[in-house]
């Protein structure tokens, strides 16, 4: 054994295990086999001394014929570090200090090496490198190298963490931006009945303002609006179809001119009425199948026809034509009509309908004055009219009704109604009793000029029609 191959490896690890060479021994032949002089032995305890360590006796080195590795003494007071700290020792530290927690432990672990300092590099380019191997010495990386590098894997973990966090607000559904969030209720929407697709249009589900129509929210609304003119027999036909429990006819809501005075207070009256707030002593439960009103020609429907028909095609309102064919017998009721309103022969009251045949009587009693010098350019007038409502709605999806029709097969009339509203079909009433009954003869003053006036005429069936 060599004290000069131990004192060399002392050096290069105080962690490294004495060696012992042998390479001498068996490379020299028997001839030149080198003679090795005793040690003078002093005592019976020889002991081993190494630099930097206490002495040791030879059982501590020794044990069944093996050398013990040397063991370093701890220092238990040496002080806590961060891995900041020990990352950031000088170049100077030894790479023999190799011990858990130190900084070559860390570097090692790392992956950046240990380096020597200069001046155990001159140290050990003097010495035998025979006695090195080749492992030993690993390459530094430059300083400014390294303070690079750690900024790229810096910059790569904020990249990352900022690509997930974004992914899982993606997915959360969650808007970065401040503020309170907009959360949407989605309510489960009604199955649809079984219908023709050319019919989905006109089929609605309205949310009342002014109530809750519970279980029957899921019933389809269909909308409607009776077109008419006055003294046509528009009130007696409502009334008719206010019978019936599903259909909900608000009257002539038009009558009012603040409601039409333009196209938007007409679409606000419309959207109130549609959408079931419109109360009425017509106004049905919350099963309503379908609402409608009444409107005149002269309320604005004819003024601003282009804007109304968009409306209805738009939200699917369905028209219903309602015209009198003997537009003379019209003009006698609205010439008695108009009387009334200022005579009021009913106890002091004006009633544009009764519901008793002594009321019809009374009324009746009233015999107009008819100017015949007007009476064909009146009658023109009031055909082109209705000519023309008919030619503006007839995009829109309507039915066409006459009065006298109504009266002479009210049934089949009806029940033609219901089906176009697609109500169930049931037996319709009315409390309305007619005024003006049997030959216009006994209600005009002067029906001798009238006769003469429309005789040889397009007008002259009006005479001889009863209704």
């Amino acid at each position: 054994m060599e004290c000069s191959n131990m004192k060399q490896h002392h050096q290069y690890g105080a962690y490294a295990e004495p060696r012992i060479s042998f390479s001498s021994g068996f490379a020299a032949t028997k001839n030149d086999m080198v003679k090795y002089k005793e040690a003078p032995v002093s005592s019976d305890d020889f002991e081993f001394g190494v630099n930097n360590f206490s002495m040791t006796t030879a059982d501590e080195i020794f044990f069944d014929g093996m050398i013990l590795p040397l063991k370093e003494e701890v220092n238990t007071t040496k002080r806590m570090s961060t891995l900041r700290e020990e990352l950031s020792e000088e170049d100077s530290d030894s790479p023999r200090s190799k011990s858990k927690g130190s900084s070559g432990w860390w570097r090692e672990r790392l992956g950046l090496g240990f380096v020597k300092s200069k001046k155990d590099h001159k140290r050990t380019m003097a010495d035998d490198h025979s006695l090195l191997s080749k492992d030993s010495f690993v390459m530094k990386l430059p300083k400014q190298s390294s303070l690079v590098l750690r900024m790229v894997v810096l910059f790569f973990v904020m990249v990352c963490t900022v690509y997930i966090c974004s992914i899982c607000l993606k997915q959360i559904g969650v808007s970065p931006n401040y503020g309170f969030l907009n959360v949407e209720v989605f309510e489960r929407p009604c199955p649809e009945p079984n219908i023709e697709p050319w019919d989905i249009p006109f089929l609605h589900y309205p949310k009342p303002n002014t109530y809750n129509r519970d279980e029957c929210s899921c019933q389809p609304v269909r909308y409607f609006a009776i077109i008419s003119m006055q003294r046509s027999g528009s009130g007696w036909f409502e009334t008719l179809l206010n019978n019936h429990t599903n259909i909900s006819s608000n009257g002539e809501i038009f009558s009012n001119k603040d409601r039409r005075a333009n196209v938007s207070t007409i679409f606000e009256t419309l959207d109130k009425v549609y959408n079931l707030d419109w109360l009425s002593s017509a106004s049905k439960n919350e099963c309503t199948s379908a609402v409608g009103f009444k409107w005149m020609l002269n309320q604005g429907l004819m003024k601003h026809h282009e804007e109304i028909v968009e409306y209805f095609k738009t939200r699917g309102v369905s028209s219903i034509f309602l015209f009198r064919r003997n537009l003379l017998r019209r003009m006698i009721s609205v010439l008695a009509n108009t009387y009334d309103r200022d005579a009021k022969l009913l106890n002091g009251t004006h009633k544009s309908h009764v519901h008793t045949p002594k009321e019809a009587e009374i009324l009746a009693g009233y015999k107009p004055m008819i100017n015949t010098t007007l009476l064909i350019a009146e009658l023109k007038k009031i055909q082109d009219t209705t000519l023309k409502a008919l030619a503006y709605f007839n995009t829109t999806r309507h039915i066409l009704l006459h009065y006298e029709d109504v009266v002479e097969n009210r049934i089949v009339r009806l029940d033609d109604v219901q089906e176009f509203l697609k109500v169930p079909k049931r037996e319709l009433k009315s409390r309305q009793v007619k005024i003006h009954l049997g030959s216009l003869s006994q209600h005009v003053q002067n029906w001798e000029e009238v006769q003469t006036t429309l005789k040889g005429t397009s007008f002259e069936n009006f005479l001889r029609q009863d209704f």
